[in-house]
């Protein structure tokens, strides 16, 4: 099948040749289709509410293709609720304990922002290993039936308080999410990473944990007041969760007949885990396979040359990477496998116009890109040598003019300019495309929260059970995060005065609801870093260090917003209490607070040398702090770098440049539904100008594997095979996640030097002695 008729196919387009039936005869095909499949147990969700009469539902071989938020409320997720008990002794122990001790393994996200590619991790290992210690506490610790009738029966209530029996899938949530929601202070956290490797700052751990807990419970009081908006209603799925969701149901509900799917899950597992260790250690050329430098290892230099910066991509910053195959898992990822093609269409897109203007702008040597390496979030003076920002900023962290004019402006790589150009495009164009394309189902969610009529049959569900958590308490949450921030600005190194702590708070919260529409649409949104990092700079000129914490109180609340965002919806698809998810999530934040502290002081003091290049390698990189020190400087010299006489003054029209384009978009869709057979409203500027400037730094050879498996997952599978997709899709991703990620965390601490000692693989031709591991220089290794 072709690539068009595919996408036609996949709802892109306007005409699509599958069955599509009114709900009326829908449910009479799910009756049979079910019938059809009693013997496996399988039966069809019906939504119970008169959402269900009210769409079309896709069908092929009587089976219903996933498609929308509203087709995985019905169709993937079971509507069922046990009543069971969520929060328990078991629970809080289990969560606590591999939060806060076992969840070392899960700190694996943490290392990602010491890595070529920055990778979201994978919950599924981390549930499964809770599921194990759960089943194991259930079978071997007392019960009080054990001591019925025996002299220890006066013991009988605290045996059962220890262990009240079976392993449910509600104490299952709670402990996972706990020990996942202490995973999600990394956007701080890489603050105090730039202020140790950049500032010589040792930040206190006080200090770091209470700037941690301040954003993290800020951007959860954000989350609940906007849950109306951001988690109840059907198309805010949070599409990454849905490997997790299906395996916590699959582990729990008829687990005879999912028995095939769990091991199949484990035999994935234990492949993936296994296999990580030739293309990560063994065998790092399969990281980026290159048929043209495989090639031109002959070839002039000049030709190499341009070969590395057009092909080149399995190392980082080594050039884009175009047509390079990768193989192995961890660059790649299964949000390919979770997110709607409309999102990975739209991002199709936006990679070909990275190629082309990253490409325009180096050789055409815009922003002097020639005088640097074309791919670098470092910054640079004039002369191509890294930027001595020290000898501009004095013992204060502040902007010394004398110095400045002696050292000169600091200078971007074009790659990078374009990169912060694109951000501002995304961010125009998102606060556009929510307020014209989503405005009306915006208000829409709140009026039917507001009078509990919100279609959705799992929020439907759990508010016919449960109380919601009330809305005061979030209030004072928010207002216990403002304080502790305070706290830390007055009292920590951070440059930033009080009042503008207070207007980061403001930009965030305006900020975060439409992000967080976008990423819980979409599984995808755009970062605003970029944008706090501006208004930073015309705020707190002068102000590096203010800038990052600027960022930090505004830019990472709404990153804490989408995260914790999405573990509420798991909470409305299992049906745990909305009071025990506040409980849950208040609790797994303080844990992680000291965890994610813990672990980047780690990395950053053994791996600090390569951390600073402007390089890095493939296995250890410094692009993301880089790009957050290079940022926070350029943004601190905004008159002087962005104004009128500065070098990108175009960087900050961005914005503005992003929001026209969606506004005419927006016309248009209302005149026309379709053009050339697309639907109007299925693209995606944001998106779109997100993407545009993707490939600016890191591996880049992922970027035709990943659009492969979106190809693969979303429109062939989906489509063509729909009960596998229901069935398989999801586990199947989070059990290659898994078993790659828990792999990489043994290799980084044992092989790569994250506990201090590197232990590198021989040399061989997989893993050449010298040059470019995908030979994109000819280094001669194949002669």
């Amino acid at each position: 099948m072709s690539e068009s008729r595919a996408i036609e196919e996949a709802g892109l387009f306007s005409h699509a040749p599958v069955v599509t039936v009114r709900s009326s005869s829908a449910s009479e095909k799910r009756r049979d289709s079910a019938s059809e499949k009693a013997s496996e147990g399988e039966k069809y969700r019906d939504a119970k509410h008169d959402e269900a009469d009210e769409d079309d539902v896709t069908y092929r071989n009587g089976e219903p293709i996933i498609s929308t938020g509203r087709d995985v409320s019905r169709f993937v997720v079971d509507i069922r609720d046990d009543g069971d008990a969520a929060l328990t002794v078991r629970s809080l122990f289990l969560g606590t304990l591999w939060a806060g001790l076992g969840a070392a393994l899960y700190q694996v996200r943490r290392i990602y922002i010491f890595k070529p590619v920055q990778m979201s991790v994978s919950s599924v290992f981390l549930l499964l290993l809770v599921y194990t210690s759960g089943q194991a506490w259930a079978t071997f610790l007392p019960r009080k039936s054990w001591v019925e009738g025996t002299r220890w029966e006066r013991l009988g209530p605290v045996l059962h308080a220890l262990n009240p029996g079976k392993f449910t899938i509600k104490e299952h949530a709670v402990s996972t999410l706990i020990a996942s929601t202490a995973a999600y202070g990394s956007a701080s956290v890489s603050n105090f990473a730039v202020q140790r490797l950049y500032y010589d700052t040792d930040v206190g751990a006080l200090t770091a944990v209470l700037a941690t807990f301040s954003t993290a419970m800020f951007g959860y009081g954000l989350v609940g007041i906007l849950r109306p908006l951001t988690v109840y209603p059907s198309e805010m799925v949070y599409w990454e969760n849905l490997p997790s969701v299906t395996m916590f149901q699959s582990l729990h509900y008829d687990t005879s007949t999912n028995a095939r799917r769990v091991k199949l899950f484990w035999i994935v597992f234990a492949v993936f885990f296994v296999y990580e260790v030739v293309p990560a250690y063994m065998f790092p050329l399969l990281t980026g396979v290159s048929v043209f430098c495989l090639s031109s290892q002959k070839a002039p230099r000049s030709t190499k040359d341009h070969f590395t910066n057009i092909f080149g991509g399995a190392q980082a910053n080594e050039g884009l990477g175009l047509l390079s195959i990768c193989f192995d898992w961890q660059y790649i990822g299964s949000a390919y496998l979770s997110r709607p093609i409309q999102q990975q269409a739209n991002s199709w897109v936006g990679y070909g116009i990275s190629y082309v203007a990253i490409l325009a702008i180096y050789y055409s040597n815009t922003w002097q890109s020639k005088s640097f390496p074309m791919l670098s979030t470092s910054i640079f003076s004039g002369n191509g040598s890294v930027y001595q920002q020290s000898a501009v900023f004095d013992s204060q962290f502040r902007l010394d003019e004398t110095a400045l004019e002696e050292v000169g402006l600091p200078f971007l790589t074009g790659s990078n300019a374009w990169f912060n150009f694109t951000l501002n495009l995304a961010f125009g164009g998102l606060i556009a495309h929510v307020m014209l394309f989503w405005r009306q189902s915006s208000v829409d969610a709140f009026s039917q929260a507001k009078t509990g009529t919100q279609p959705d049959p799992h929020y439907q569900q759990a508010m016919k059970r449960y109380k919601e958590a009330p809305t005061w308490w979030y209030l004072i949450l928010l207002c216990l995060a403002a304080l502790a921030g305070l706290i830390v600005c007055i009292k920590g190194e951070t440059t930033l005065p009080w009042w503008s702590y207070i207007l980061s708070l403001v930009l965030g919260t305006f900020v975060a609801p439409f992000s967080t529409i976008l990423f819980g649409r979409m599984g995808n949104g755009v970062s605003t870093g970029q944008f706090m990092k501006m208004i930073a700079g015309i705020v707190n000129p002068g102000k590096p260090v203010a800038n990052l914490y600027f960022s930090m109180w505004s830019h990472d609340v709404v990153s804490q917003s989408m995260s914790l965002a999405g573990d509420l919806k798991i909470g409305q698809y299992l049906k745990v209490p909305p009071r025990v998810m506040f409980l849950t999530q208040v609790w797994g934040a303080l844990v992680g607070a000291i965890v994610n502290y813990v672990v980047m002081v780690s990395i950053v003091n053994s791996r600090q040398e390569i951390l600073l290049s402007p390089t890095g390698s493939n296995v250890w990189s410094g692009q993301f702090v880089q790009s957050l020190n290079s940022q926070a400087v350029t943004w601190s010299l905004a008159k002087q770098v962005y104004g009128p006489e500065g070098p990108y003054f175009i960087v900050p029209f961005g914005v503005l440049i992003g929001i026209i384009p969606t506004v005419i978009h927006y016309l248009i869709s209302q005149r026309s539904k379709t053009i050339l057979g697309i639907k109007t409203e299925s693209i995606l500027l944001p998106i779109i100008y997100r993407y545009s400037g993707r490939l600016y730094a890191g591996v880049t050879s992922t970027t035709t594997t990943i659009i492969a498996t979106g190809i693969a997952s979303q429109l062939w599978l989906r489509r063509r095979h729909p009960v596998c997709y229901r069935k398989y899709n999801y586990i199947l991703g989070g059990a290659m996640d898994g078993g790659v990620q828990v792999m990489i965390f043994i290799l980084s601490f044992a092989v790569f030097g994250a506990s201090g000692k590197e232990r590198p693989f021989p040399k061989w031709a997989g893993n050449p002695a010298r040059g470019r591991v995908d030979y994109c220089n000819g280094n001669g290794a194949l002669d």
